[in-house]
C-alpha cells in the first residue's frame, strides 16, 4: 500500500495549496489564521467525522488534494452533501497497524490529511509525520488528541432539530465548538454552528437561532426515530 500510495503523490503535488489553506467562511472563526496553516496540526474531539469533513471542504473546492486516512464507513455522500469535491479526496478506509507509513506517504503528497489514527499514537510516530507535512506544507487534521496540534477544536455541545415529541425527520444539527491550542490559537473561545442546516449547509448559529421545520403533509404520519 505505501509503495502504490508514494506513486500517486507526485501526481497531488500538481495542485500544492498557498499559504493558506481557505475553509468555509463559518469555520473561520475558529482558526487564528481563517484558515488551515500548511505545515500544522489541528485536533477535532467529540465532533465525529462531520467537522473535520467541513473543514477540508473549501480546500478541496479551491483545488487542493485531501485524503481521509483511517476513517472506515466514511459517508461519501455526507461528504458531498457538505461540499466536499470528492474528485479531490483519496480515501483510504483501513490501513490497519500500518496507518502511520500510509500516513507518511498521504502526507508527502496532498495538501490537507484527514487522519484517525489506529490506537494509541507514539511520540516519535507523531513527531515524524509532522517533519514530513511541515515539510511538504500539508496540513494534519487529526480525529482525536496529537502532539503539538496548533489548534484544538472540540464539540462540547450537540442537538438535533426536527425530532419534535420523539417523531419527526432529523432535519439539522447545532453544535457548540470550543477552540483553543498555542500561540496566537491559545485564548480559547467557542462558537455555536449549524453542522449542517435543514438546507445542508454549514453556518454560524446565532443565540435565538432555531431551524423552523415544516409539518408533514395531512394524511401522512411523521418518520418516528427510534
Amino acid at each position: 500500500m505505501e509503495a502504490s500510495l508514494a506513486a500517486l503523490a507526485p501526481q497531488l503535488q500538481l495542485s500544492r495549496p498557498g499559504p493558506l489553506v481557505p475553509v468555509l467562511p463559518a469555520l473561520e472563526g475558529l482558526l487564528p489564521d481563517a484558515g488551515l496553516r500548511p505545515g500544522a496540526g489541528v485536533s477535532g474531539r467529540g465532533g465525529g467525522t462531520a467537522l473535520l469533513l467541513a473543514l477540508a471542504t473549501a480546500a478541496t473546492t479551491s483545488g487542493t488534494w485531501c485524503a481521509a486516512l483511517g476513517f472506515e464507513g466514511l459517508g461519501l455522500l455526507a461528504a458531498a452533501e457538505l461540499g466536499v469535491d470528492l474528485a479531490r479526496l483519496v480515501v483510504v478506509e483501513t490501513p490497519g497497524e500500518r496507518w502511520a507509513q500510509a500516513a507518511l506517504a498521504l502526507a508527502d503528497g496532498v495538501g490537507v490529511l484527514l487522519l484517525r489514527p489506529a490506537g494509541a499514537v507514539d511520540a516519535r510516530v507523531a513527531e515524524r509525520l509532522v517533519t514530513v507535512a511541515r515539510r511538504a506544507g500539508c496540513v494534519l487534521v487529526v480525529d482525536g488528541p496529537w502532539p503539538g496540534a496548533r489548534v484544538r477544536l472540540r464539540v462540547v455541545s450537540r442537538s438535533w432539530e426536527g425530532v419534535g415529541q420523539g417523531r419527526g425527520r432529523l432535519r439539522a444539527r447545532r453544535v457548540e465548538v470550543q477552540a483553543g491550542g498555542r500561540g496566537a490559537a491559545a485564548r480559547e473561545h467557542r462558537l455555536a454552528l449549524w453542522l449542517p442546516d435543514a438546507h445542508g449547509a454549514v453556518r454560524v448559529a446565532g443565540p435565538a437561532d432555531r431551524e423552523h421545520v415544516p409539518a408533514a403533509p395531512a394524511g401522512r404520519a411523521p418518520l418516528a426515530v427510534v
